[in-house]
């Protein structure tokens, strides 16, 4: 089940072997697996998603730069 959360800070994802992309400040939705953390964003017309490392995830939490709601 998904679990609402706020982007307080700077929260960059790689696709690929891209550059870093910036998640943008404010609402996300968080989809927790065993290994992963899927973050969803934007509005119904624009929704952008990324499968991130569950550590990497925490490691946002711990800075506090994703904030749970």
């Amino acid at each position: 089940m998904p679990a609402n959360a706020k982007v307080t800070g700077v929260v960059e994802y790689r696709a690929g072997d891209g550059p870093l992309i910036r998640i943008p400040e404010g609402p996300i939705e968080v989809q927790l697996a065993p290994d992963s953390a899927v973050l969803s964003w934007g509005d119904s017309g624009t929704m952008q998603t990324t499968a991130i490392p569950v550590a990497e995830y925490q490691r946002f939490l711990d800075e506090g730069v994703i904030q749970p709601d």
